[in-house]
């Protein structure tokens, strides 16, 4: 029995190290999605870091698939902190909220298809056309 027992033991142990292996890897992820978003928005990223705030499941195309909110701080002029946010589904980035220029309110916008800079809809105009 104590065979089976240290089985459980290490199975477990090896469970949790590969979640955490997979959260950090999504998290380095999340941060170079980040910096490339505040690079193309003329914002800085504040502490070069983004934090894990909420998980949660969105429904896509008949489908549910989980996304993961990292919340961090931008700046525009180097001196003033504000908060920002960046939704993940995987390693595609599904939407994101950055402050208005001179404004400390979040705009969120939603990425319609990741990886072209152009193609991205603010949240007001998706649901004024649905």
């Amino acid at each position: 029995m104590n065979s089976v027992t240290d089985l459980f033991w290490l199975l477990g142990i090896a469970a949790i190290i590969a979640s955490w292996y997979r959260l950090t890897r999504a998290r380095e992820v999340a941060v170079r999605a980040a910096t490339a978003l505040c690079r193309r928005h003329g914002l800085q990223l504040l502490d070069q870091s983004v934090g894990l705030r909420a998980i949660r499941l969105q429904g896509v195309d008949g489908g549910r698939r989980l996304e993961r909110c990292y919340s961090f701080e931008v700046s525009d002029d180097g001196q003033s902190r504000q908060p920002a946010r960046i939704w993940m589904a995987g390693d595609d980035v599904a939407s994101y909220a950055l402050p208005h220029s001179g404004n400390p309110e979040l705009e969120t916008v939603v990425a319609t298809e990741v990886g072209l800079p152009g193609n991205v809809i603010s949240l007001a105009e998706r649901r004024r056309a649905h």
